[in-house]
């Protein structure tokens, strides 16, 4: 019975000590990959090979103990003595793990070459959040508790709204045209209305660069600079015929009135398109593809290969109504959703 305890928590030890690898980039190509593809067959290879104790385990036990203002016993032949303190290790455990996560979270990505991003100062902590950076550079912090009121654009603090007889669009000229920034941080959401009716749903970490008004029978775009975003598009046949289209710095989506979901966030090696309804035309260099509803189009960024597969569109568009869906995702995949801890 110890045996079979005292190995438990030098698993769970054994994981404490892969993740803080793998956040520091201390770790190998094997422990990468078994933290990116997360399976307990694999893992346990590496757990045979890493789980004796060393320098590393010594060190995590001793700052549990000292955490816990606990007396350790004397090691047993190289075995640790983890049984007696098993139920205060396993609190301090998830703990750590929390500590770890969040801690390398906090650090600045890198933008993906040649693309605009514009930086926000931080904002308090709320679901709804955002920061909206005008055309002249100033910046307006979004939450919860904050209003917004301009001739042109207004925000009761969930959401932002432009207004669309502010500007004639048949007044605008190309050289009219002013964009704004709208940028989501960590754990944030926001809801935007374009001035053509657009509805944008904007999720964590995501920007989006728009124009303020839109050019009467131009073509109407919009760039998705990271991140992820809902569009529910004004159809074609509301604006003299004028397509809609996303842009980022990898492809295009273009759309006559529709709903779809983007993902395309700066960490991540693929972008993701999802047909809810209607129909889009996705471009991306040589590559021209339709996508019908209840497809998800992927573009894998390393070779240019694109797939297009059948998909429950719910789920993948779930996180619109703050939930996480999770079904065959990777342990990397997870730890990247960006939910808040209450």
């Amino acid at each position: 019975m110890k045996t079979t305890n005292t190995r438990k928590w030098l698993e769970l030890i054994w994981v404490t000590k892969l993740l803080e690898r793998y956040f520091d980039g201390r770790a190998t190509e094997k422990e990468q990959y078994t933290i990116e593809q997360w399976n307990p067959e694999l893992s346990e290879d590496i757990i045979q090979d890493t789980l004796e104790p060393n320098e590393d385990t010594e060190r995590i036990w001793k700052s549990i103990v000292t955490e816990l203002h606990l007396t350790p016993k004397a090691p047993e032949k190289k075995t640790l003595q983890f049984y007696h303190y098993a139920a205060a290790a396993s609190v301090l455990l998830l703990i750590s793990l929390s500590i770890l996560f969040f801690k390398h979270s906090d650090q600045v990505e890198p933008a993906l070459p040649n693309t605009t991003i514009v930086n926000s100062k931080p904002v308090t902590a709320g679901t709804n959040k955002a920061v909206l950076t005008l055309e002249d550079g100033t910046e307006v912090v979004l939450t919860d508790q904050t209003n917004y009121k301009t001739n042109q654009v207004q925000s009761n603090g969930e959401q932002l709204v432009y207004n669309t007889s502010a500007t004639d669009p048949n007044t605008q000229t190309i050289s009219d045209v002013k964009f704004n920034f709208l940028t989501v941080p960590r754990g944030g959401q926001y809801y935007v209305k374009l001035a053509d009716e657009t509805e944008v749903w904007l999720n964590s970490e995501s920007q989006l660069k728009f124009p303020t008004a839109f050019v009467a029978g131009q073509t109407r775009q919009v760039e998705l600079v990271y991140g992820e975003a809902y569009f529910d598009v004004s159809p074609s046949s509301k604006h003299a015929g004028a397509k809609f289209k996303v842009y980022n710095q990898n492809q295009s989506v273009e759309v006559l009135g529709t709903a779809f979901n983007i993902k395309a966030y700066r960490d991540e090696s693929k972008i993701y398109t999802t047909l809810v309804e209607g129909k889009v035309v996705v471009d991306s260099k040589d590559n021209h593809k339709d996508l019908v509803p209840n497809q998800k189009l992927t573009l894998n960024l390393l070779n240019n290969n694109v797939t297009i597969a059948n998909v429950d569109v719910q789920s993948e568009i779930s996180w619109r109504d703050g939930l996480f869906y999770f079904k065959g995702d990777s342990l990397k995949d997870i730890m990247k959703t960006n939910f808040e801890m209450v």
